[in-house]
């Protein structure tokens, strides 16, 4: 049984990490499971927002066995149309500092990006929803939230980091690393849904800062920190959604 969504008013899609469970953004927040042809997706909804968890109810999914045609399917047949993927990262540059909110304009994936088309040649030509950004950016200006307003996100399979090589490579072209965005982006524009994205910078990636080592615990540590402003930035986002402004 498909959720009843309740059309007079808009409802906005996030795509996000299982920190955000427990924020203000799930409050009241309802559970539910639906089959889709790629699978089940869970997922938490209310009258304003389906929130999928990307690692699922327990956070045991891991990186390169997430589901995405599944997850990005479910908004197509619920009739979401507006997607806002919320991203942990790590930095390439010096200058995009732990704690920093980027919004990328654009992204990179070398390696196999899922698709929709499994059984006919159809090339869509990928990129991220520019009034989704631009929307992002004015909500946390209004906010007095500092972003970082473009960025070019590398994505990596996972779950494995990356070497000090690989950084040394991505670092010329990207100005952060994560590995999830390009796989939704690129659904979702072959499914005709409008996507964004915000990032929260955790840690410097391997080898930037040349004496730091990374440690997965404390990058999951530091991810919650950033929780504060990137819920700030989502709840506003759901009331300019509400009342048509900047969307």
């Amino acid at each position: 049984m498909l959720l009843r969504l309740d059309k007079k008013k808009m409802t906005l899609g996030i795509i996000g990490g299982t920190n955000l469970f427990g924020t203000k953004l799930l409050e009241a927040a309802k559970e539910k499971e639906i089959e889709t042809e790629y699978g089940t997706v869970y997922l938490l909804f209310t009258d304003d927002v389906v929130f999928i968890p990307r690692h699922g109810k327990t956070r045991n999914i891991l990186p390169h066995k997430i589901n995405y045609k599944a997850n990005l399917t479910v908004f197509k047949v619920l009739g979401v149309e507006k997607i806002i993927g919320a991203t942990s990262v790590g930095s390439l540059k010096r200058d995009i500092k732990p704690r920093s909110l980027v919004v990328p304009h654009d992204y990179i994936n070398l390696y196999n990006i899922p698709t929709i088309y499994d059984d006919e040649i159809v090339h869509v030509t990928p990129g991220l929803d520019e009034g989704l950004r631009n929307s992002i950016i004015k909500v946390a200006k209004n906010s007095g939230i500092d972003v970082i307003e473009r960025g070019v996100y590398f994505q990596t399979p996972g779950p494995r980091l990356e070497t000090r090589a690989e950084i040394k490579f991505m670092k010329n072209y990207a100005d952060v690393v994560g590995m999830n965005m390009a796989s939704e982006a690129t659904l979702a524009k072959e499914l005709e849904l409008r996507y964004a994205n915000i990032s929260t910078v955790e840690n410097y990636a391997h080898g930037i800062i040349a004496e730091e080592e990374l440690d997965y615990k404390k990058i999951i540590e530091d991810a919650s920190k950033n929780m504060e402003n990137l819920e700030k930035v989502l709840m506003k986002l759901i009331d300019a959604l509400q009342y048509e402004k900047y969307m």
